[in-house]
């Protein structure tokens, strides 16, 4: 918990220094996310900015208390401590925040929001409006902006006018709130909210560009013009998808972190986000991983948004143009080589976990399976009636040449162990997948002879060499590797590929092993067995697995048990419908980054399937974990 800030004191206006302290950060999943398909912020349950980097999501933190306790900077707008939070939501179908406390008799109502949408109009880049109101009684309310750069925690050069401007030379902020108040970086304002006088804060960001002053009231209007666009375009979406508000929501959530000038997916918008609380299992993710990126295509492209699968090919077109026919395990979201792992001194991590990483060092790994999920997203594009641009199909054809040379050799898999390659048969899955969607594309693209043979003789080679090795009799199941008697959730993709046909007695029997030896207790799956990938500590149930299990059912004729399944993962979000990408099966605390787009990705893709799936058939002798 939080300490709990000092008591109230002045009608208005006091400032009281935000003193060193003992500082813990909220459970993850008591924040909210705001983003500007730029950057995104992170707020807690009492209304504090603990993550914010600028100018993208990969960039330096300003406010980063978060990871880096209270010296790492925080942007507070919320009630006295102690107060009674009622509710907290996003505003129907948009990214708007509103979070309600209460107190007395009244009520303090946090209502945030950043803008996506800035072209056309002289805003600035990044803009964070946070509006507190009162209800029924005056209340007692706080502010404390308090913003550090970078992993020194770098005070900014401050200048005081009626905007609070804040630089550290290219970068600067700007703070202006109406009715105006004398506020002091580093500082606690203390204030009364009367009902009918809302108190309006405006954040604007520039890097190496003007920067803008708004006005409060003009830029509230921007608001809700930017939750009507989030709308209407959330309106076009299938009413009849199963759970359509948490689809909604996880689209509204892939969107919010897909970052806009390039079109490249990020996997998270934080690092370092613990999957084993006191461990050393601490990732950065504020990078576009293909895999992950394709898989939430496959998402937009099965609820028509075909803009949004357009825009992640382009991006993959060109971020690949220096690498290609080679496709990496990860990318900046501009397209350039992901940062050497850093440790960030000093910083104590989130609840103890050390260290805090920027930087990935699986973007060298060979993993097979991501040339896979990228060629099935483009025959899913080509399927929906979108023909490849002639540069797209010549990149997928280099994906497809390099699948057929090197499918033989070991890769790092999907989970990019930190170990020695192995011959993963869920990645050996993929490469098939690969060459099959290649060849089909082909049938609708100029193919050469020579080529089609090539990759029909290597996919034929991969199923075989799959069966033959990847396959355990005695349990009718594949493995997690050739010769392994360990299981891999992600085999889980069996029933989707077609690599088998969905009622073969493999894939029911590989499914039925995966949901019955990797069980975390109902509705969690671990990805593969816990303590066999070669570093310290144990982590969570996976939740995109339990999705990919829900997906697996429904495409092998159980819907009813798939539809439970789906039903209690739904209530596994937190109060917001966010996911992370790991959860503590016995306590149900949220780990790992946050929100996690692939978790996101894998419920639309599970609803679709249930969607798309008959409800006949089902099968009376299943009798799957309760």
């Amino acid at each position: 918990m939080r300490t709990p800030r000092k008591t109230y004191q002045a009608e208005r206006g006091e400032e009281i220094p935000f003193a060193a302290r003992t500082w813990e950060p909220s459970p993850i999943a008591d924040y909210g996310l705001l983003g500007d398909t730029r950057t995104a912020a992170l707020v807690s349950a009492d209304g504090a900015v603990d993550w914010l980097c600028a100018p993208a999501f990969d960039g330096e933190p300003v406010f980063g208390a978060l990871l880096g306790g209270a010296e790492a900077g925080t942007f507070v707008a919320g009630p006295v401590l102690p107060a009674r939070k009622v509710s907290r939501r996003y505003r129907h179908h948009s990214a708007t925040l509103e979070t309600v406390w209460s107190s007395g008799e009244g009520r303090l109502i946090l209502t945030e929001a950043m803008v996506a949408e800035v072209a056309g109009q002289l805003l600035p880049t990044t803009v964070l409006i946070r509006r507190l109101t009162a209800e029924e009684s005056p209340m007692a309310a706080v502010i404390c902006f308090d913003p550090r750069l970078g992993e020194q925690h770098r005070r900014p050069r401050v200048r005081r006018g009626r905007n609070l401007v804040c630089d550290w030379g290219p970068l600067a902020l700007s703070l202006r709130c109406s009715p105006e108040l004398e506020l002091e970086p580093g500082r606690q304002s203390f204030l009364t909210v009367r009902p009918g006088q809302p108190v309006t804060l405006v954040l604007a960001l520039a890097y190496g560009e003007p920067l803008i002053h708004l006005d409060p009231e003009s830029a509230w209007d921007l608001v809700e013009a930017d939750e009507a666009r989030w709308r209407d375009w959330t309106d076009g979406i299938d009413e009849g998808i199963p759970f359509r508000e948490a689809v909604l929501r996880s689209l509204l959530t892939l969107r919010l972190l897909t970052y806009s000038p390039s079109g490249a997916p990020v996997a998270a918008p934080t690092t370092s986000l613990p999957e084993d609380p006191g461990g050393i299992r601490n990732w950065d993710y504020r990078y576009a991983w293909p895999r992950d990126a394709s898989i939430g295509v496959g998402a937009f492209l099965g609820v028509g948004k075909s803009a949004e699968a357009r825009k992640f090919l382009g991006w993959l077109l060109h971020a690949s143009r220096l690498q290609r026919p080679r496709l990496p395990a990860l990318l900046t979201l501009a397209g350039g080589h992901v940062p050497a792992e850093h440790t960030l001194h000093g910083w104590p991590g989130y609840a103890g976990s050390t260290p805090v990483r920027t930087g990935n060092g699986a973007a060298h790994q060979h993993q097979l399976d991501g040339y896979g999920w990228v060629l099935d997203a483009a025959w899913v594009l080509v399927q929906g009636g979108h023909r490849l641009y002639s540069e797209t199909w010549r990149a997928m054809r280099g994906f497809a040449d390099l699948v057929a040379l090197r499918w033989q050799e070991p890769d790092a898999g999907i989970w990019e162990l930190r170990a020695d390659a192995a011959q993963h048969v869920h990645s050996k899955m993929m490469g098939w997948l690969a060459l099959d969607r290649a060849l089909r594309i082909g049938q609708t693209h100029h193919l050469s002879a020579r080529r089609r043979q090539l990759w029909q003789i290597a996919r034929e080679k991969i199923a075989a060499e799959i069966r033959a090795k990847g396959f355990d009799p005695a349990r009718n199941t594949y493995t997690r590797t050739y010769g392994s008697a360990d299981l891999d959730a992600a085999l889980l993709v069996l029933p989707v590929i077609g690599l088998e046909d969905t009622g073969s007695p493999r894939v029911k029997g590989t499914v039925d092993a995966v949901r019955e030896e990797l069980s975390a207790g109902f509705p969690f799956l671990y990805r593969y067995p816990p303590g066999r990938d070669g570093l310290p500590g144990t982590e969570g149930a996976f939740l995109p697995c339990s999705f990919w299990l829900v997906q697996a059912l429904a495409r092998t004729g159980r819907h009813t048990k798939a539809s439970e399944l789906f039903g209690a993962l739904v209530d596994k979000a937190n109060q917001l419908g966010l996911y992370s990408e790991e959860i503590d099966p016995a306590t149900g605390v949220l780990l790992g980054n946050f929100p996690q787009a692939l978790t996101h990705a894998a419920l639309v893709q599970a609803a679709l399937a249930l969607r798309d799936s008959p409800m006949e058939g089902e099968d009376a002798t299943d009798h799957g974990q309760q």
